[in-house]
C-alpha cells in the first residue's frame, strides 16, 4: 500500500478514533493495589471490542494468573511473511486531585491547542489507537503476520512476564513494535533506541516503640523521620549526582538534549538549578537517577509535638541500559542500610527490578522504521533515549533474542505529560504514527 493511500485512509479514520479515545479515557483502569478492579476488567473488554471492530477477528482475552488479562490476537499474513508483534498497555496511572488537574482526568477534553486531555490519553491509550488505526488502514491487506498484545499491568506488577517466560512461543516474532513512547515534540520524528530500567525499594526506619513528647524526650532520643531524611540525603552528592557506589553508567553517544526545551517541558521553576553534571542526554538516558516517590509520615495539618517513632519512604531508581537490575537494586539497598545514623533500626524491602533495553541500530526492522518515520513526517528521523521503562520489552527480547525492536508512539515528550497532571495527546501525532506503522508493516512485508 503506497504512502498516499495510507495517509488518506488514516485521515478518514481520525474522527472515529477520537471518539474511541474519549470512551477509553472515561474508564479509570488503574491496576495499582487498593484501586477497584472492575474498571480494569471493563477496559480490557473495551479494548477487546475495539480490536474486533478493527479487524482482529481472533482477538481474545488471555488469562494472566495473579493479574489482569491481556488482549491477544494472532492474525495471519501472506505465506513466508515475517511476524510482527504490536504491543501497548491499557492500564493507566492514578490521577489524584493533588496533582493539580485543570479538568476532570476521566473526561477527554479537546482544548484550543488541539490536544486531547485526560488520564491515559497518551500513556498508553494512544498506543492502543495507533495499533487499532494500523489494522483499520490495512483492512484485509495485511502484508505480514500480526500479533497484538495489549496488557493490563505495565504500570504496576506486570504478571504477563511470568506467562511469557513459561511459554514464549505465542509471543514469538521477527520484530516487536512497541507503541508506548513518543517523539521529542509534535512533528519531530525519532526512534527510541534505549530504555533505562527501573528498580524500587521501600525503606522503613524505627527508633521508638511509641510517639514521645518532643519537649520531654527530644534532644537525646532520635526521631525516625529525621533519621530517614538523613538516609535519603545520602543518595546524592552535593552536585546532585547519584552517590550509590558501583552503579552502571556511561556517556550518551549522540545528540544532546536542548536545555531550554528541557526546562520548559519539565516545568522547572525559574532560578532552580539542574542537578548532576555530564551532558543532559547522559543524565537522562545513560546514567542512573534516584527519586523518592513516596513518604509515610505525619501530615503537616495533623502534626503534633512528638518524636516520630517510625517513617517509611519508597525509593525508585532508573538504571542505565546494559545494567543488571538485580545487581543495581542490591547496590541501592546496601547503600541505604549503610547510610543509617545512630544505629536506628532500618528495614529495606526490595521491590520492582525491571531490566533496561538497548536497541541495536542495525537490528531487524530498524532501517524500515526510520524510512517509515521519514516518509510519514516528511523529515529525517532521529534517535533518542528515554528514562522511561517498559518491563515486558526486556522479557520479549529474552524470549526472542534475534528479533528486532522498534520503540515509538504518539506520546510526544514536549507536551504529553505522562504520569502527571493534564496528560494529553495531539491528534496529529496519532494520525502520523498510524501512517508510520502501516508503512512499516508494508515495508517489512516487502511491498515497498
Amino acid at each position: 500500500m503506497d504512502l498516499g493511500t495510507v495517509e488518506e485512509r488514516a485521515a478518514a479514520l481520525m474522527p472515529g478514533l477520537l471518539e474511541e479515545l474519549s470512551a477509553l479515557v472515561a474508564i479509570p483502569s488503574v491496576a495499582f493495589p487498593g484501586f477497584p478492579s472492575e474498571p480494569v476488567h471493563r477496559m480490557a473488554r473495551a479494548v477487546l471490542d475495539l480490536a474486533h471492530r478493527s479487524g482482529a477477528e481472533t482477538a481474545r482475552l488471555l488469562d494472566v494468573p495473579g493479574g489482569y488479562p491481556a488482549v491477544f490476537a494472532d492474525l495471519a499474513g501472506p505465506p513466508g511473511a515475517p511476524t510482527v508483534l504490536l504491543y501497548a498497555h491499557y492500564d493507566v496511572q492514578p490521577a489524584p486531585p493533588e496533582q493539580g488537574w485543570t479538568s476532570d482526568p476521566w473526561t477527554a477534553v479537546r482544548r484550543e491547542d488541539g490536544r486531547v486531555y485526560g488520564r491515559g490519553a497518551a500513556d498508553c491509550i494512544s498506543g492502543i489507537l495507533v495499533h487499532a488505526g494500523t489494522l483499520q488502514v490495512l483492512a484485509g491487506e495485511r502484508p505480514v503476520r500480526i500479533k497484538l498484545v495489549v496488557e493490563g499491568e505495565e504500570e504496576v506488577a506486570d504478571h504477563l512476564q511470568d506467562v511469557l517466560d513459561a511459554d514464549p512461543e505465542p509471543f514469538a516474532a521477527d520484530v516487536f513494535v512497541v507503541a508506548d513512547m513518543g517523539n521529542p515534540a509534535v512533528g519531530v520524528p525519532a526512534l527510541t533506541t534505549a530504555l533505562r530500567g527501573c528498580v524500587e525499594c521501600t525503606v522503613d526506619v524505627r527508633t521508638l516503640d511509641h510517639p514521645a513528647h518532643s519537649g520531654l524526650f527530644g534532644g537525646a532520643a532520635p526521631d525516625a523521620l529525621v533519621a530517614l531524611v538523613r538516609i535519603l540525603a545520602g543518595l546524592h552528592d552535593d552536585r546532585g549526582n547519584v552517590a550509590v557506589p558501583g552503579l552502571t553508567s556511561f556517556p550518551w553517544v549522540g545528540g544532546d538534549v536542548d536545555e531550554a526545551a528541557y526546562r520548559r517541558d519539565s516545568g522547572l521553576l525559574d532560578g532552580v538549578d539542574l542537578v548532576g553534571d555530564s551532558t543532559l542526554a547522559s543524565r537522562l538516558w545513560s546514567r542512573p537517577s534516584v527519586t523518592v516517590t513516596g513518604l509515610d509520615a505525619p501530615r503537616v495539618a495533623t502534626a503534633s509535638n512528638v518524636l516520630i517513632p517510625e517513617a517509611t519512604a519508597k525509593v525508585s531508581m532508573r538504571i542505565a541500559p546494559g545494567a543488571d537490575p538485580h545487581r543495581e537494586l542490591r547496590l541501592l539497598t546496601e547503600h541505604l542500610r549503610r547510610s543509617a545514623p545512630w544505629n536506628v533500626r532500618v528495614e529495606v524491602r526490595e521491590g520492582l527490578a525491571a531490566a533496561p533495553v538497548a536497541v541495536p541500530e542495525d537490528g531487524r526492522g530498524v532501517a524500515e522504521a526510520r524510512r517509515a518515520l521519514t516518509e510519514a513526517y516528511g523529515r529525517p528521523a532521529g534517535a533518542i533515549g528515554t528514562g522511561g521503562s517498559i518491563p515486558l520489552v526486556a522479557a520479549l527480547r529474552r524470549a526472542c533474542p534475534d528479533a528486532g525492536v522498534v520503540i515509538w508512539g504518539a506520546q510526544d515528550v514536549a507536551g504529553a505529560r505522562i504520569h502527571a497532571s493534564d496528560e494529553s495527546v495531539h491528534p496529529d501525532e496519532l494520525r502520523r504514527m498510524i501512517v508510520t506503522q502501516a508503512r512499516l508493516l508494508t515495508l517489512l512485508g516487502g511491498a515497498g
